[in-house]
């Protein structure tokens, strides 16, 4: 009981130095396993580890395989978890890249490091490519700690999130294969054997994730379970999906869980934000065991088995030629620069699946006799944690050496979906600049992704709005909510995070009627609350622009706005396109030429009727 409370005490108590030092919370749960466990043995009376995973007669949390059965059905919940985060949206252009990578990318690394494995160790050639198999996979519980806190180009987020959630199954497959061959062994009785259990992967993983997603999205929609079941059902499902897939086709449910949740994830799923801050909860908690039980489950012999040059070595040739070899090859005639593709190739940290297998057939083969086979472990836990401790400490710092770390972030963040915010977010999206809109009301959101918006469901109060990497980019935030709390709670809170070039909000009816007490972080004018804003976009729809002479004519027209009803000014657009947010607490723009635009919402302006009126405040000026 003392054991299984300090697993999870230690893990959150991991999570929280991560989230402090901005590391992936796997580097300090491996630490901490190994210091629970082989490093504990060496200080110990009697040679135990504080922690035992694995029953060895005299203490231990599980007796046999059945370690290896929990890891199994936590990495489906993690893997079900990641499948849910992935959008059709966020691939439109690098999907080719995320293809190739899995694929072409895998078979370079499967290769190539099961040549330099068994010419550096001199292993047999089965247990080289196991351990290559292995290592294919790249870790979404690493990669998405790590991005998070890396303002990127939003294509080279998504190639790296896509490629660490879909590339598990494919490293698993991998394993499978291999570990098929050296029990079967080589000859027509594999050949047959791989065949068959390939076949099975695909045939009963893609038809056990997509027929389950599709059942639980219709008695979801059609509210057959309450609300209170929602997450204990969908995640007795996920488990239900994995179990019965993995008894047809071993592995295949890592590969069934991913594409239930990357169907769940593309359909129009009430309560799916709700579902996935669930599992996420869950997965934290999940991670943060695995990781501690199977960095305590290494013994130190398997420390000084590997703790040499020859590692080094390995671990050299696979980041820095095998990795990068791999990344190259796969984006060929992409549309990735040579700085973005340097940078995926730089950013491979393995995790949990490539861990939780290499315990498992690792441990396989050592009862088994097979030669070799005490090295397959700590080699590859020797990958994750060089890997993780890499790229935690390097990544920020390679990012802004080659040029790929934004500078000066041009997305745009809207809190709120109203028909204003989506006819103000659809110009911004003609006008090439990022924008993402957040809104609690579904549809809302649903009605901002047929205008082919990017927008998404989220709690305004939810910390984890903060580890949404697809707002790397996000440098602006504007708050159009008809709750002036709501506003002021999304500048004061998010304004660092998003609004590092400005963060604006509408300011309200007690603002609007003094102006004295006009915000600095006001939208538009201070004539402009949320009701004008509403009744614009309901009687005149559309965004429109307007030349300018100079800055005297630029001013008037604002003035104009101030006492016009039906007409809410938001851009200023200067001659190259670039977009400038009009804020109440400063109109005054320097350097107004004829080429600058207003772009305004609402009614056109009578060419004629402003001339005069704009003379009219000219004179009054003067």
């Amino acid at each position: 009981m003392v054991e299984l409370a300090g697993i999870v005490i230690l893990g959150i108590l991991a999570q929280w130095f991560a989230w402090r030092l901005k590391l992936p919370a796997i580097l300090p749960l491996i630490l901490i396993g190994l210091l629970v466990g082989p490093i504990a043995s060496l200080y110990m009376e009697d040679g135990q580890k504080l922690i035992q995973p694995i029953w060895n007669g005299e203490k231990g949390l599980f007796p046999g395989e059945s370690l290896y059965y929990f890891v199994s059905l936590a990495i489906s919940i993690i893997l079900f978890e990641g499948g849910l985060t992935l959008k059709r949206s966020e691939i439109r252009n690098i999907g080719p890249v995320i293809t190739k990578l899995i694929t072409l990318g895998s078979l370079v690394t499967f290769l190539c490091a099961g040549i330099a494995t068994h010419y550096i160790f001199g292993l047999s050639w089965q247990i080289s490519f196991l351990f290559s198999a292995l290592i294919i996979v790249t870790g979404p519980t690493v990669i998405t700690p790590i991005l998070r806190n890396i303002p990127l180009k939003k294509d080279v987020s998504a190639v790296l999130k896509w490629e660490g959630i879909l590339i598990d199954p494919i490293g698993a497959l991998a394993a499978v294969l291999v570990f098929e061959f050296i029990s079967v062994g080589e000859g027509k009785a594999y050949t047959i054997t791989a065949l068959i259990e390939f076949g099975k992967i695909l045939l009963f993983g893609f038809t056990f994730g997509f027929t389950f997603a599709h059942a639980l999205t219709f008695v979801i929609k059609k509210n057959f379970i309450p609300h209170y079941l929602l997450n204990v059902v969908s995640l007795s499902t996920v488990l239900l999906v994995f179990v019965m897939s993995d008894s047809f086709a071993h592995e295949s449910g890592l590969l069934a869980v991913v594409v239930m949740g990357m169907v769940m994830g593309n359909t129009d799923l009430p309560n799916i934000k709700e579902l996935l801050y669930f599992k996420e909860s869950l997965s934290i908690i999940l991670i943060s065991i695995l990781f501690i039980l199977l960095a305590a489950n290494i013994n130190i012999s398997d420390l000084e088995l590997i703790l040499n040059w020859k590692t080094a070595g390995l671990f050299a040739i696979i980041v820095f030629i095998i990795r990068p070899l791999g990344v190259f090859l796969s984006s060929i005639n992409s549309n990735l620069k040579f700085n973005e593709k340097l940078f995926i190739g730089w950013v491979g940290p393995r995790g949990i699946v490539a861990a939780g297998i290499a315990s498992l057939f690792g441990s396989k083969l050592l009862a088994k006799g097979e030669a070799g086979a005490e090295f397959i472990t700590p080699l590859v836990f020797m990958i994750v944690l060089g890997t993780v401790l890499l790229n935690a400490t390097t990544a920020r710092m390679f990012a802004k050496a080659i040029g790929v770390f934004l500078t000066k972030s041009e997305g745009i963040l809207v809190i709120g979906a109203s028909k204003a915010s989506r006819l103000i977010a659809d110009y911004l999206n003609k006008n090439n600049r990022h924008v993402v809109l957040i809104d609690n009301n579904q549809t809302n959101i649903i009605k901002a992704k047929k205008l082919g918006l990017e927008a998404f469901t989220a709690n305004i109060y939810a910390d984890s709005l903060t580890d949404n990497i697809e707002l790397n980019d996000v440098g602006y935030l504007m708050a159009l909510t008809g709750n002036s709390e709501i506003n002021k709670y999304a500048v004061n809170n998010f304004g660092k995070e998003f609004g590092a070039n400005g963060s604006f909000r509408l300011v309200n009816a007690d603002e609007m009627n003094n102006p004295e007490n006009n915000p600095k972080e006001g939208l538009f004018s201070h004539t402009d609350d949320f009701i004008k804003l509403t009744e614009t976009a309901r009687k005149f729809p559309t965004v429109h622009e307007i030349e300018l002479k100079d800055k005297e004519h630029y001013e008037a027209l604002i003035e104009i706005t101030k006492a016009d009803e039906n007409v809410v000014p938001i851009f200023l657009k200067t001659p190259k396109g670039d977009l400038q947010i009009i804020s109440s607490f400063s109109t005054d723009f320097e350097d107004i030429t004829d080429k600058y635009r207003l772009v305004y919402l609402g009614k056109i302006f009578d060419v004629d009727e402003t001339k005069d009126e704009v003379e009219i405040e000219q004179q009054d000026a003067e």
